[in-house]
């Protein structure tokens, strides 16, 4: 029977298709199907099929007003889609304030800018109204709204969604590829109905994947180039529409008055300011000046320094500036210096530990960051998947123990430290894993242990000391190598780590570049070593695919920088995304980060938790504030 209904459904007509899936279907008892207003990955959502709004929003917060914010470097194109071009949304920081040219969603609550305040890894009805999936989680039914229209007054339909799909698979970005990678087939029900068929049962990170899904029109698109660069604003269907722009100057964004989600329980007591002007600024000590003399309104601040001992300037004295700390619960991102191992220069990890170990965070710490910050020892700092707190449990072990040989011993039996340091004799390659106690530096900037240390590594590494220079012990060849920046103010944080490299015989330099030349460089992988922040959320996913699996290792514009190539490393992140549970991904996430941190890919950076910020006195905010994001975007004006 079914041999002959595959060449019918060829032959015959698209209700025919229909009706066969229909009745497949409804095959599935009903007992087994489950309508839901949103899907948690694990556990429970927290708010109810009925629910009003969000906890940490006012639902009758006033609108109106006109802001100005800081935009940091410059933008060329207003499609945040593609490859090609920086879109406003991708610009340094402008995620934070939760305003931006993007389009909506399928669901809301795990996408960047509509991120959950106060829930992980949980989403609810945005353009779907409902969804319904079997228990096995083997496909999914998203139901769109009827009221969905985009900004032109079209209405959101099925045919969107599908093309969507098609469109940022084979045009956009690379990320959509790797994180649809789930998806096996999308199929149009009726006009307000499609069927998201997955690769695999228990699919609930997948179906969190296609609810991210950003809906484009397919009427505006159908006949444009979606790859190229656009300065036209396209058709979207969010709660602003673009009003005026001047790339490398300012956009600003107006609230649509008339958008169709703004009374929804996820929309309610949000997007309160009429209009939002990013000012784009390339230099953040300029960009300073300007919000002390009132040119925009608030300053997220990154600089320990300025934090320490900038804020002592009239308006602030007179308490017309608010400077305030908001504590949060966000997982810190995965930040450092990425070594692109890519290069021949970094392909062994005794040669990035070494290097590593030449990085004086306590010196930086003390005279740089009035100690301020914590150091990173993790790939996921300030989160439960943190594997520096303990050696790796049974179910760890579990998972680890089919690539011991490729593993550094220690990793089995000791936490990662950075003042626990690896002997020589204890590589990947190594069966005895010895380990010596490594020194904290001082904070006062000697560090001739490290030094001993590394040069250590080095010399076991093929690397000789003569006449003060590091040489490679076969080419004579000196080692040498680049560091890419973007942010000017980084370099008297380099600068005495190039000191420390000079002094055990690396010519280190740093260049600073514009975002533009930047980000090319990244996609193109074109650097010896550069510092990035790798967004980590509450529930690791299929991102950690996109930075970490060998398979996006040559794909350009991905974001593995680092060029990892491990099979156990791509068997951990597959374990994350297949989790059934949540201790499943908290045992695979811990896995992964000892991998990751054994094999020195990044010289790990530092963390806070909680927002600097500072603003002119004319916001109100929710009584409410919101652990996981800093939720800019539900403020209003006084």
């Amino acid at each position: 029977m079914r041999d002959f209904i595959r060449p019918l459904m060829v032959r015959f007509s698209p209700l025919f298709v229909l009706t066969y899936l229909i009745l497949k279907t409804s095959t599935i008892s009903a007992e087994s199907i489950i309508e839901s207003h949103g899907f948690a990955l694990y556990g429970d959502l927290k708010y109810p099929s009925d629910f009003s709004h969000f906890d940490y929003v006012n639902p009758d917060a006033p609108k109106g007003g006109h802001i100005r914010l800081m935009g940091f470097g410059t933008f060329d194109t207003l499609n945040p889609y593609t490859l090609r071009g920086i879109s406003p949304i991708n610009t340094p920081g402008q995620y934070m304030y939760g305003f931006s040219e993007e389009t909506d969603t399928l669901l809301s609550g795990t996408d960047g800018t509509t991120r959950s305040g106060d829930e992980p890894q949980s989403a609810y009805g945005l353009i779907a109204e409902s969804i319904r999936y079997p228990a096995n989680l083997s496909w999914c039914i998203f139901k769109i709204r009827e009221s969905a229209r985009f900004q032109d007054g079209h209405s959101i339909d099925a045919e969107d969604v599908l093309f969507s799909w098609q469109t940022l698979i084979n045009k956009g970005h690379p990320q959509f590829r790797q994180n649809l990678n789930g998806i096996k087939d999308v199929v149009v029900l009726d006009k307000r109905a499609v069927k998201v068929l997955f690769k695999d049962e228990n699919a609930g990170s997948d179906l969190l994947r296609f609810g991210e899904l950003p809906i484009l029109p397919k009427h505006y698109w159908q006949d444009k180039d979606f790859t190229k660069t656009t300065l036209k604003p396209p058709v979207i269907s969010g709660p602003y529409k673009i009003k005026a722009l001047s790339p490398g100057k300012f956009i600003t964004f107006e609230r649509n008055i008339n958008y169709w989600g703004k009374d929804l329980p996820v929309n309610k007591g949000r997007y309160n300011f009429d209009t939002i002007q990013f000012d784009y600024y390339r230099d953040q000590t300029i960009a300073f000046e300007a919000f002390k003399s009132g040119e925009f309104d608030a300053f997220y601040e990154y600089t320990a320094k300025n934090w320490a001992a900038g804020y002592n300037f009239p308006a602030l004295k007179s308490k017309n500036v608010i400077k305030e700390e908001i504590p949060h619960q966000i997982p810190a991102g995965t930040q450092g210096l990425f070594f692109n191992t890519r290069k021949p220069l970094f392909q062994s990890a005794e040669v990035r530990q070494a290097i590593a170990l030449l990085f004086d965070f306590e010196w930086t710490n003390k005279n740089i960051f009035h100690d301020a910050y914590t150091r990173n020892s993790s790939y996921y700092p300030n989160s439960i998947y943190d594997s520096s707190r303990s050696k790796p449990d049974a179910k760890e072990l579990e998972l680890l123990e089919p690539y011991r040989n490729q593993l550094p011993e220690s990793l089995f039996s000791t936490p990662f430290s950075h003042n626990h340091l690896l002997t020589a004799s204890a590589s990947p390659k190594s069966s005895s894993g010895r380990a010596s106690s490594g020194r904290k530096s001082s904070g006062r900037g000697s560090i001739r242990a490290r030094q001993k240390q590394a040069l250590n590594l080095f010399k076991s590494a093929g690397w000789q000391l003569k006449n003060g220079m590091l040489y490679d012990a076969n080419s004579q060849t000196h080692f040498k190598f680049e560091i890419l920046i973007r942010q000017a103010g980084l370099k008297r944080v380099i600068e005495p780590f190039i000191e420390n490299l000079r002094k055990t015989g690396v010519n280190a330099s740093v260049r600073l570049v514009e975002a533009n030349q930047y980000k090319v460089r990244l996609d193109n992988f074109d650097f010896d070593m550069t510092t990035f922040v790798l967004a980590q959320g509450l529930s690791p996913s299929h991102e950690q695919r996109e930075y970490f699996h060998s398979s996006t290792r040559e794909i350009k514009g991905s974001r593995n920088y680092a060029g990892v190539n491990h099979s156990a490393v791509d068997h951990l992140t597959e374990s994350i995304v297949k989790a059934k549970n949540r201790q499943q991904l908290i045992t695979a996430t811990k896995a992964l980060d000892r991998v990751l941190l054994w094999n020195h890919y990044i010289i790990p950076n530092w963390h806070l938790n909680y927002h600097r910020i500072a603003y002119w006195d004319k916001f109100s905010k929710p009584d409410q504030q919101p652990p996981y994001k800093l939720g800019f975007e539900n403020w209003w004006i006084k």
